[in-house]
């Protein structure tokens, strides 16, 4: 069964952009959650992870913060 992930980021967020290329290469939907400009979703994500910082990355109810790709790989199953 295909994970939940959802990734918090800003526009201008270096890791975001390759946590992104990351599920691209790896065939992962997920869904993307601009904090820049929703101080709801900023609540939301300060709420699950304790930071401000960005990318928060979840997968089903793991949460990943900054792009760790190990970490990553792990939480999806997939091998590397």
């Amino acid at each position: 069964m295909a994970k939940s992930v959802a990734i918090y980021t800003t526009p201008t967020c270096v890791y975001c952009r390759m946590a992104k290329e990351f599920f691209k290469k790896n065939n992962v939907k997920y869904k993307e959650i601009d904090v820049s400009s929703d101080d709801r979703a900023v609540q939301e994500m300060v709420e699950k992870s304790g930071q401000m910082g960005v990318p928060v990355i979840t997968v089903d109810k793991e949460v990943i913060v900054g792009f760790n790709e190990s970490k990553l790989r792990k939480a999806l199953g997939l091998k590397g």
